[in-house]
């Protein structure tokens, strides 16, 4: 094996140093003060620098200098990104990609940021992904006025990359596929998953449409004041508190004034035409949710929480109504019940959709039994589709009575125990475009009541 430059080289300085000094501890220390040499050299060939404190500490073997780093890859320039590592002295303009990387992080931790793999599941975190963005976009959305375009531009971009998951939910299909003989043979292709592909595009087109309203709101002849300011900006103009719909006042929204003569007669057509439009937008967004809710499985847990018998939930004067043989009116029903708040009336929803479940399961169940009470069975079979039909009826009056209502406890089951990601998607989309679809409808109907105020001035 042949032997190292530096070896050598300590070799003779050894030799040299017998022959000058003649002790061997003027050796040892003559050895030393090389072999630091050797390491400074070699620190220096890698470091660019004399001295460098970052060289091998092996001075024996030989050392070769760093070959500067190849540049990042397309895609990393296209994108304005850097490797791991190279980003220390990151910029300002660098603080949007990073809040990125943290919201990509928390999806593939499912939100559990210790990484023990507690998290929820990757349905649950994109759907919260989605409800949380709407909240940091449209949380203050209260007036009627174009969104910033800050505010528009990260609710475009962040859309397209939670939605671009969709793209790679796809479903099998046979096909067949053409030889270059000519010949023919049977294969699986795939396409878009069809609740995907029938459901995203029109949700897609409904977002466009209510950015387009908001957008619409450029000058105006009302405008919005708060309490401070009341006194001083509503001399010559009427304020109108908004009002939910049980009667109470809105005290934390701003209070929108119109001038005493009241809105031009274009502008009062206009609002309302806009206010049917947002309203057709909260219908068919609300329809796609109900459906996407209505695929979802009901989860075990909420099964075991169901009553053994409809009657009990429902309570004995709805159950009478309901179980009576005549005509049904859902809302004579309710207005029999005189709810009076949005508490009382997700009370409501809760208790006749836990009984519909009851009543769908019994009707289930009923095929199953022995044959010699096959007339009584098909008697209850009948009774129970006819109840469960009917609570369906109830709760769909109750959901248009109340178009903010909240989720109800089965909701919001299905929504934390699914596992379909597709599905959790398209109903947190929905259900956040029904949001905002009802937040305009209410802004509208604030402003035209404010002018109906003003004009009986």
């Amino acid at each position: 094996m042949m032997d190292t430059p530096s070896s050598t080289c300590d070799e003779s300085s050894e030799v040299d140093a017998r022959d000058d000094y003649g002790d061997i501890d003027d050796v040892e220390r003559q050895r030393g003060h090389h072999r630091r040499e050797a390491s400074s050299d070699a620190s220096s060939e890698c470091s660019g620098e004399p001295g460098s404190p970052y060289g091998s500490p092996y001075p024996r073997w030989p050392v070769c200098s760093i070959a500067k780093a190849p540049p990042p890859p397309p895609l990393l320039q296209k994108l304005g990104t850097v490797r791991r590592g190279a980003g220390r002295d990151r910029k300002a303009g660098d603080g949007e990609l990073k809040l990125m990387k943290e919201r990509f992080s928390k999806l593939l931790l499912g939100e559990d940021m210790s990484g023990s793999g507690k998290g929820v599941s990757t349905a649950v975190a994109i759907a919260n992904a989605i409800t949380n963005l709407y909240a940091t976009v449209f949380g203050g959305c209260h007036r009627l006025e174009p969104l910033p375009a800050e505010k528009r531009s990260m609710w475009r971009r962040e859309m397209d990359c939670l939605l671009s998951v969709c793209d790679y939910i796809v479903e099998l299909f046979p096909s067949k596929e053409i030889l270059p003989d000519g010949s023919t043979r049977e294969v699986m292709a795939t396409r878009p998953r069809s609740d995907i592909y029938v459901n995203l595009p029109a949700l897609e087109k409904l977002d466009d449409m209510l950015l387009e309203i908001l957008g619409s709101f450029q000058k105006t002849e009302f405008w919005y004041v708060n309490d401070k300011g009341m006194n001083d900006s509503c001399a010559a103009a009427v304020p109108c508190r908004p009002v939910s719909h049980g009667g109470e006042e809105k005290w934390w929204l701003p209070v929108p004034c119109v001038t005493k003569p009241g809105l031009m007669e274009s502008t009062r057509r206009d609002l309302r035409q806009k206010h049917e439009c947002a309203s057709q937008i909260h219908k068919a967004a609300m329809a796609i949710n109900n459906a996407v809710l209505a695929e979802i499985r009901i989860p075990e847990l909420y099964k075991q929480t169901l009553p053994k018998c409809g009657r009990a939930s429902v309570g004995d004067m709805i159950y009478r109504h309901m179980s009576f043989p005549g005509k049904f009116s859902p809302e004579y029903l309710l207005d029999r019940l005189e709810i009076s708040s949005e508490h009382d009336a997700l009370e409501v929803a809760d208790r006749v959709e836990a009984a519909m479940h009851v009543w769908r399961r019994k009707e289930s169940q009923s095929h199953s039994r022995s044959p010699w009470s096959a007339v009584k069975d098909l008697m209850e079979s009948d009774k129970n589709v006819m109840l469960a039909s009917r609570a369906g009826d109830v709760l769909l009056c109750l959901k248009q009575r109340f178009p903010g209502l909240s989720q109800t406890t089965l909701d919001a089951s299905k929504i934390q125990y699914n596992m379909d990601v597709g599905q959790a998607i398209l109903e947190s989309y929905s259900r956040v475009l029904e949001s905002l679809a009802y937040n305009i409808v209410t802004c509208i109907d604030d402003v035209l009541f404010a002018d109906e105020s003003a004009r009986k001035i």
